[in-house]
């Protein structure tokens, strides 16, 4: 036994003496990331208006962008193309955007009996067109992923709370363990060619006011003239309360803390598509029909006889000797190249679907699909159109309580002098339902339901109309659909009802 464990120890240490493991050097791998924040929301935001002017001369002022791309690729003289933007990035957020906010009917606020916040929160949205507000918020939201809410008050203008909205560039938020505790709102203004920062911090309690020039200094608010107002003007207020609501739209992988713009990582997703685009038309405009036209037929100037050069645009005949051949002619020859439209049709529309997925449907905003996919594969996609509204609607959900709670207590703290409303009231966003084709869809889903026997009447109405109807008419919808089944609703009764007394 002795033995045989010597040799088990001598073959283990024979393993140890010949297996050795050298752990891996530590690598240390550098990026070079070209954009801020705040340049990456000037660049969606320049996709976003969609001036192909505008997008050249970004992607030719980028460091770090190859040349290889179609923005940033200069063209060869005498052989330059027409670079052509099909400003998709606008029609999908704006669409997008009229979905969410058309869907949006207004605030429900239970206040235990007390009517008064409601008719002031009324008033505040008619003072400050709050739908209009609403619109640009969640289109800048589309655009740059953040933003915030900013409430003030100012008696020369309203006797109600304002209400500002503030795109990601001009706010920045501070966090502490993962919590925003104060919000920055930027205002520029410039004087005698310097350029100025107004700040303005909302914190929990406070309201404090600053103003700096490009490298941080500061500056006496008096300095100018629209920001004289704001000396010692610092606010102090329930720590409890902030007169800002911040609103961000998922987390940025790159900027920690900021918000992701639906369109933030398709680049170069639209980049290939204006590429495609650009050269299919460039295609169409070379390959029109050419006359070969002998230079004794060439048109000339009648003037000084010179022949007449045709430009990029016009370009439709070319020049030839004349033959000598016996036999042969000097007439004009025409020629009409043949353009491969499938290919560039096939090109386009795979562009065209990168572009779009994971963010809406072809079929939203008015592409003809119809040559491609059969009804059913088109309900599919329009799911993706459900799910960013969702992802939406939920944002707006969870912000715009606050928001009327914050602009409530503004309204009776700064303005009226008072306390703050209470915590026992309940504020809800209702939201419609987004009517598009996959309604239909909707409908046989919950009618197999109903068939199955696993929903009620009643159940079934509300998945179909959602927020859209209220349960008043719920109710009576109920009660039509019994009426027409032929379900007979009765008074409930009881062994008491038959003694007669």
């Amino acid at each position: 036994m002795g033995l045989i464990n010597k040799m088990a120890d001598k073959m283990r240490d024979g393993i140890r003496s010949f297996l050795q493991i050298t752990p891996a050097p530590e690598n240390v791998i550098m990026i070079d990331e070209g954009l801020d924040f705040l340049a990456n929301c000037t660049k969606n935001r320049i996709w976003y208006i969609g001036r192909s002017r505008q997008l050249s001369q970004l992607y030719s002022s980028l460091n770090g962008v190859s040349k290889t791309m179609f923005w940033a690729a200069p063209m060869t003289q005498g052989l330059e193309i027409r670079k052509l933007h099909t400003g998709l990035a606008k029609i999908v957020i704006d669409m997008l955007s009229y979905i969410v906010v058309n869907d949006f009917n207004g605030m429900e606020i239970t206040s235990e009996g007390d009517k008064r916040y409601i008719d002031e929160w009324e008033s505040i949205t008619k003072k400050n067109e709050f739908e209009d507000k609403l619109g640009e918020a969640v289109t800048d939201i589309c655009i740059t992923g953040d933003g915030a809410f900013k409430l003030s008050y100012d008696r020369e203008i309203s006797d109600k709370v304002i209400i500002e909205w503030y795109p990601a560039e001009r706010v920045r938020f501070i966090r502490r363990r993962g919590h925003i505790r104060s919000v920055k709102f930027y205002t520029e203004y410039s004087k005698n060619g310097k350029k100025f920062q107004f700040v303005e911090e909302y914190r929990y309690g406070s309201i404090t006011y600053r103003l700096i020039d490009g490298d941080d200094k500061e500056f006496p608010l008096d300095t100018l003239e629209e920001t004289a107002w704001a000396k010692g003007e610092n606010i102090a207020f329930d720590k409890n309360v902030m007169f800002a609501v911040p609103v961000v739209l998922g987390s940025h992988p790159q900027y920690k803390g900021r918000g992701v713009g639906l369109l933030d990582n398709k680049d170069d997703a639209g980049d290939a598509l204006d590429e495609v685009f650009s050269q299919w038309m460039d295609a169409l405009r070379a390959g029109r029909t050419k006359q070969m036209i002998p230079e004794r037929l060439v048109p000339r100037n009648p003037n000084t006889g010179e022949s007449v050069a045709p430009n990029p645009f016009d370009n439709r005949f070319i020049i030839v000797g004349d033959s000598m051949q016996e036999g042969k002619g000097n007439g004009i020859q025409t020629d009409t190249p043949e353009i491969p439209s499938d290919s560039y049709l096939a090109a386009y529309i795979t562009a065209l679907d990168v572009y779009l997925q994971g963010v809406i449907s072809p079929s939203t905003i008015g592409i003809d699909v119809k040559k491609l996919d059969n009804a059913e594969a088109q309900r599919e996609k329009e799911k993706t159109t459900l799910y960013t509204r969702q992802r939406l609607v939920g944002l707006l959900s969870n912000v715009l309580p606050k928001l009327v709670t914050a602009a409530l207590n503004a309204q009776q703290m700064i303005v009226r002098g008072g306390q703050p409303i209470p915590d026992s009231m309940e504020i809800k966003a209702k939201f419609g339902e987004y009517a598009n084709p996959s309604f239909e869809s909707q409908v046989e889903t919950v009618s197999k339901a109903r068939t199955g026997g696993v929903m009620s009447i009643r159940t079934a109405v509300d998945e179909i109309y959602g927020d859209s109807k209220d349960d008043e008419w719920k109710a009576d919808e109920e009660r039509r659909i019994k009426e027409e089944n032929g379900i007979a609703v009765l008074n409930e009764t009881s062994e008491l009802d038959d003694i007669d007394v």
